[in-house]
């Protein structure tokens, strides 16, 4: 998804082999397929142009699905065999019935086949064992013994909790909440062992509130510039009272475990591949479930390009915030994934794959 050429020339031979196409809106909405009159419509030939770019992660993401979770990958071998052969044979999407492939195009949000992407990633956090200095904001592990309702996200600003919860200390009450959003992150103790993997241990029981909307309604970042990068530029202009203040108006809060150096692991406990693996709303969109996905290429900048390219991925993580016609790309781990994952708030098109033997049209209609 992150391809940018430094030659036009390169770019452009890039974009014809990689089945790159031009239909330039702001958010990717396509509009063109007619109203879908049933979530998941079978149909002969997906209206796509070009194959999938990403065979070899998709391979690597299957393989893992092998590994950490047999029976996952027990329920879906002939479909994950089926496809692998379709890619070896060149992907084409008007050959997949040759491979006992069937596609189901979802409605999308509109009925008309725009399927909403949003991204994660992993972040890595600087902290310390013990407050000292810079690294003064606590992150906290899960406080389950406590048979009241667990303090607010102010309350816990406050020194709700008892300090035997902490599990260690950031410099950037900001890049705390960041992990939050996304669920799970490194952390770097400084202490020359390796990262730290802080797991999701829970969470508050609060309602969740998007701080992003808040920036909006007071007018301090236009809605169609707001993205994680956004709130982290306004947070880096502002003090650390306003920032609280910003964020205490999200009550939600999320606890960690920590967990020694290992592999990302979405919901499913599969480690997760940059790209080939999305969050989806597990009522519709069920662990395991292999998507064809048209995918909108954004630029450096998170502009939309007016490309799209065809992806393979696999459902293996879920979202609160990730509901119905919705799907949340994972974007790996760091700095730069998580500035291309904020990015996207854009639209594309999926087809769920099955095998004609599976009879997931007679359950899912």
């Amino acid at each position: 998804m992150r391809v940018y050429g430094k030659y036009l020339l390169f770019g452009f031979v890039i974009s014809l082999l990689s089945g790159c196409h031009f239909r330039p809106t702001d958010q990717a909405q396509q509009y063109k397929d007619g109203r879908i009159t049933q979530n998941l419509q079978l149909v002969n030939i997906p209206n796509a142009e070009g194959s999938p770019v990403n065979a070899k992660d998709f391979a690597i993401q299957v393989k893992y699905i092998s590994d950490a979770s047999p029976r996952l990958y027990a329920n879906n071998r002939e479909l994950f065999n089926a496809i692998e052969h379709w890619m070896l044979s060149g992907g084409d999407t008007r050959d997949l019935n040759k491979f006992g492939l069937l596609a189901y195009q979802m409605e999308g949000e509109d009925k008309y086949g725009n399927v909403k992407f949003t991204g994660y990633y992993t972040p890595v956090l600087q902290a310390r064992h013990t407050r000292q200095g810079e690294f003064k904001y606590p992150l906290y592990r899960m406080p389950t013994h406590l048979r009241s309702r667990l303090p607010s996200r102010a309350e816990i600003y406050r020194g709700a909790l008892s300090k035997k919860f902490i599990i260690g200390y950031s410099n950037s009450l900001m890049d705390n909440f960041m992990m939050e959003v996304q669920g799970s992150g490194y952390v770097d103790f400084g202490d020359g062992h390796p990262l730290t993997f802080f797991g999701y241990g829970g969470k508050n029981g609060h309602a969740y509130r998007s701080i992003g909307k808040v920036l909006i309604d007071r007018g301090e970042v236009p809605s169609e510039k707001m993205s994680m990068k956004a709130i982290r530029q306004w947070g880096e202009q502002h003090s650390d009272s306003e920032v609280k203040e910003l964020l205490e108006k999200n009550p939600s809060f999320v606890f960690f475990k920590p967990e020694s150096y290992t592999l990302v692991r979405g919901a499913s406990a599969v480690p997760l591949i940059a790209k080939a693996s999305v969050a989806s709303d597990k009522s519709l969109i069920p662990p395991g479930t292999a998507l064809l996905a048209e995918v909108p290429v954004l630029d450096e900048k998170g502009k939309f390009t007016g490309q799209y390219r065809m992806r393979l991925m696999v459902a293996l993580d879920v979202g609160g915030a990730i509901k119905g016609n919705h799907f949340d790309i994972y974007h790996g781990v760091g700095e730069k994934a998580g500035e291309m994952a904020g990015f996207y708030n854009h639209y594309g098109r999926v087809w769920v794959l099955k095998k004609t033997s599976s009879g997931f049209l007679a359950v899912n209609q």
